[in-house]
């Protein structure tokens, strides 16, 4: 559920159109609404007013008040004279303590006579310290919205179901280790959330609250839940993660409106299948064993469906009305029920690059994989083909989610996704059902919430930020339409970072878009939250600007002078009419579209630039790095003291996300040895935030080895034509070209390479030696001296951080004073030797690696070891020794 306590609470009262008026400057009453929780000594500014205005206070309808004040007391007394009082928020947590932990407030209980307030509907008492629910609350008989989370409530009252009109309650946060059976007689309530208590066990009147949309019991004790859930047929989403549940009801999947089921992080080992096939529920961190098939199933032809494991060059296979499972070279697996193809069906697939021309992802979108094509195009099934795509995991610093993306054949759209991780691996994939084939790709985007507007107007807010939030009036609109909402955070280090400006602040970049072509009936409003360090005490409005962006982002209008803007101490609220994206800054600037159309090109980082640059001391080196333009000049200013090369390639436009690869050309070959290396290519992935640093030693061919050699590294988006043209230095290359640019470079007379004549060389001779094991990987002599190769002077610090001593690394230098490469090898072959039999010696030299600062060297231990492991998979697989498993985890699990 989303946790937005205060502001679920006063959904009823935006609707009616009341509230969201300017809060109470100093202590003057104004209108039939006082807001005093944004001073220090609100109570007695209430106090104070009671014994000078009390004809007009007691007309008062909404009330807020800080329960941190020491007056309180005090000011409870005068409450039940505001007959006419609606909406009362008492909430602590506005003041912190010394670690900067919100203070909850004083209040423990509530006056008798408080139950005479006939009108209110809205009542807040959240960060408090209430061990009981006062006894007069039961009382009120309009209340709508209570709201008693971050309290010490240990139960709740026997009657408690005499509060019929109770639309939405929330305890989250407090020690309830029961409910009382009259819950259920809460008819009319529509959100129920008791999360993070110590529930153990819920009564059957639970399934009585025919109405409840939302239930979240996350975060409790329970062992089980009632069947009668299955009689919530307005549920929407239900939240049960973080309990100790070892089953689930089956009829939970007979829910009709459900759309969301979370199990996660629960003790559930096994699921029934009409809840594993639903594709919005979630259950990561469970120990899940076989999936437990459905009393209509057939379990004989569950277990006998067939399976298909297709090696790296097959393009195709059938599918027959059987059904069957199928499992690719590259990851990808599917799934086939029976009677999903009337006749047999020859399907055929292949791994695309994505072109740009074509995959037009969003704006922050970060892709994740190649494109899949499945053919034929279009082809309809009579059940729904399930699908799972490994992804590479998004490294975003922002907030996402990863989504299956399908071409229709003129637009790509995002299909329901559940992402899972394979249980041997670790690795993700993405889990998506069809009914018809085409294109099909893994992308990360920004979170997405979403609703349908009905003409009676509805609340939308944000996951990412709660303090964002949208509100449509009743008579909005004539016919519903669906309303979808995308937040980009953006903090005050990057705003500053990229403006060089201190004084610069904005609040998340809020994105609003609608299926729908015609604007609002009636005004739409939105709050946004002030930017960071600025509330409604220190506002300077002249300061303040909103700027609106088109629908590509390109250019930012300030509308500040177009909107009207109202203001609490926390957030801006105003009002629109159509969509697109809204941005609020605070600034000494007068005019800032173009500091914002600068950050926001900043903030989704397409363009790169290629780099190859020679190591000064060791030419055979090359480092290869990918980076954003804006890095370019300071990487080079910080490597020309060890590096030499060519001037920068041009820039580029990609996909962040988009794989491409480096090749050595004209007589310079790649060591072959290397795990990224792909025929001969080095494969990257680019991500705007990361170096994407790669290493190597390049080796000339036989035939010229007495003299140096000149080349060039090409950098490709796809496979390396099969012959260079003789101008491709010179040629500038387009953004459909495979091609993304030719750097050229020079070697001297290459020495002989280390592992051509092992045995003696240098006065060594290294004997066999496979250090781990075949089940975690292992690492041969072949890559040890390839590791070797790489380490420079840095063996020493590598040696002391796998347990070699000082007086080791002070003899191995003084023997082999003459030679960086003999030292190098002595170091790295003695402390194999020794630790051959570790069985964790490989996880030691990858820690040591990475403590030492050559995390270049770690990605490739882990990546050699990692292709070990799966060839170890591979090989028992193919050898029939692995378990078998259900059909969802036999498509999922290496």
């Amino acid at each position: 559920m989303q946790k937005m306590a205060e502001l679920l609470g006063l959904r009823d009262e935006y609707r009616e159109g009341t509230l969201g008026a300017p809060a109470l400057a100093g202590s003057c009453l104004a209108d039939n609404r006082l807001n005093l929780d944004v001073y220090p000594d609100g109570c007695c500014r209430f106090l104070q007013l009671f014994k000078e205005q009390q004809g007009e206070l007691v007309q008062v309808e909404f009330l807020r008040l800080s329960s941190n004040d020491c007056l309180l007391d005090t000011t409870l007394g005068s409450l039940p004279h505001l007959k006419h009082l609606k909406s009362l928020v008492l909430k602590g947590g506005h003041a912190r303590d010394e670690f900067g932990s919100y203070q909850h407030g004083s209040l423990t209980s509530l006056p008798p006579d408080f139950g005479n307030l006939r009108c209110l509907t809205h009542l807040d008492l959240s960060f408090n310290r209430l061990s009981t629910l006062p006894s007069c609350i039961l009382h009120l008989p309009s209340l709508r919205v209570l709201l008693v989370s971050h309290n010490s409530l240990v139960t709740l009252p026997e009657d408690f179901g005499c509060l019929s009109k109770l639309t939405f309650f929330s305890a989250m946060k407090n020690h309830l280790k029961d409910l009382p059976q009259s819950i259920g007689e809460l008819s009319m309530l529509q959100d129920l959330d008791l999360s993070e208590n110590a529930l153990e066990l819920l009564p059957e009147e639970v399934g009585n609250l025919h109405n409840c949309t939302e239930l979240d019991l996350s975060g409790n004790r329970l062992l089980s839940i009632p069947a009668s859930l299955a009689n919530l047929k307005s549920l929407r989403r239900l939240h049960l993660h973080s309990n100790l549940l070892v089953t689930v009801p089956a009829s939970l999947a007979s829910l009709p409106n459900l759309s969301r089921l979370d199990l996660q992080n629960n003790c559930l080992r096994a699921i029934p299948a009409e809840i594993q096939a639903l594709p919005f529920v979630h259950v990561r961190g469970n120990p899940l064993g076989e999936t437990e098939p459905s009393p209509q199933a057939d379990k004989s032809s569950t277990r006998r469906l067939k399976r298909l494991f297709l090696a790296s060059g097959e393009g195709s296979f059938t599918v027959t009305s059987e059904g069957c499972r199928v499992v690719l070279a590259c990851g990808i697996h599917f799934y086939f029920p029976p009677g999903a193809a009337s006749a047999p069906l020859q399907i055929h697939f292949r791994s695309l690059m994505p072109d740009p021309q074509w995959v037009k992802l969003r704006h922050h979108d970060v892709l994740l994989s190649r494109v899949l094509e499945l053919q034929p195009h279009g082809i309809q099934f009579q059940q729904e083909v399930q699908i799972w795509m490994p992804y590479i995991s998004p490294q975003s610093p922002h907030q996402h989610e990863v989504v299956v993306r399908t071409f229709s054949g003129q637009s790509w759209n995002d299909l329901k996704t559940r992402v899972k991780q394979k249980r041997k691996s670790k690795k993700c994939v993405a889990h998506c059902c069809v009914l018809h084939f085409s294109w099909f790709l893994v992308v990360s985007r920004l979170v997405q919430n979403e609703c349908k507007v009905p003409a009676e107007g509805t609340l939308l807010f944000s996951s990412v930020d709660p303090n964002i939030k949208v509100i449509f009036p009743p008579g909005v609109t004539e016919e519903p339409r669906c309303v979808k909402l995308q937040v980009l955070p953006v903090s005050a280090e990057e705003i500053q970072e990229i403006t060089a400006h201190a004084e610069c602040r904005a609040s998340p970049l809020l994105y609003l878009s609608q299926d729908s072509t015609v604007d609002f009936l009636k005004p739409v409003r939105i709050q946004l939250p002030l930017p960071p360090g600025v509330t409604g005490l220190n506002l300077d409005r002249s300061r303040l600007h909103i700027l609106h962006g088109d629908l590509e982002g390109q250019t930012w209008n300030d509308i500040t002078s177009e909107v009207v803007l109202e203001f609490t101490h926390l957030y801006a609220v105003f009002e629109v009419t159509h969509f697109s994206w809204y941005w609020l800054w605070y600034t000494t600037k007068t005019y800032i579209g173009d500091i914002a159309k600068k950050v926001y090109k900043r903030l989704r980082l397409y363009q790169v630039n290629f780099i190859a640059l020679q190591r000064k001391r060791d030419p055979e080196q090359v480092l290869l790095q990918c980076v954003p333009k804006h890095k370019v000049d300071p990487v080079l200013k910080k490597l020309q003291d060890r590096y030499r090369g060519p001037e920068p390639s041009d820039m580029v436009e990609m996909f962040e996300g988009e794989q491409f690869f480096a090749a050595f050309e004209r007589g310079i070959s790649i060591d072959m040895d290397r795990p990224d290396c792909v025929d001969g290519r080095l494969s990257f992935i680019f991500y705007s935030h990361l170096k994407n640093m790669k290493e190597i030693y390049v080796t000339s061919p036989v035939d010229r080895k007495d003299q140096a050699v000149k080349g060039q590294v090409s950098f490709y988006r796809g496979a390396v034509p099969d012959s260079i043209p003789e101008d491709a230095s010179r040629r500038r290359k387009g953004p459909d070209s495979l091609w993304l640019a030719t750097l050229p470079i020079k070697l001297p007379q290459l020495k002989p390479r280390w592992d051509e004549n092992p045995s003696p060389l240098y006065g060594f001779s290294f004997p066999p030696l496979n250090l781990g094991n075949a089940e975690t990987g292992y690492l041969t002599q072949a890559n040890l001296l390839s590791i070797a190769r790489r380490v420079g002077t840095d063996w020493q610090s590598i040696g002391l951080n796998l347990g070699l001593t000082y007086q080791q690394i002070e003899r191995i230098g003084y023997n082999n004073r003459e030679d960086l490469n003999k030292q190098i090898l002595d170091m790295l072959f003695s402390w194999a030797q020794q630790n051959s039999e570790d069985p964790d010696c490989v996880s030691k030299l990858i820690t040591a690696l990475k403590e030492s600062g050559r995390q270049d060297i770690a990605d490739e231990v882990e990546a050699i070891v990692e292709l070990g492991r799966q060839k170890y998979s591979e090989s028992i697989r193919r050898l029939g020794l692995e378990q078998e498993s259900s059909a969802e985890d036999s498509a999922i699990a290496i």
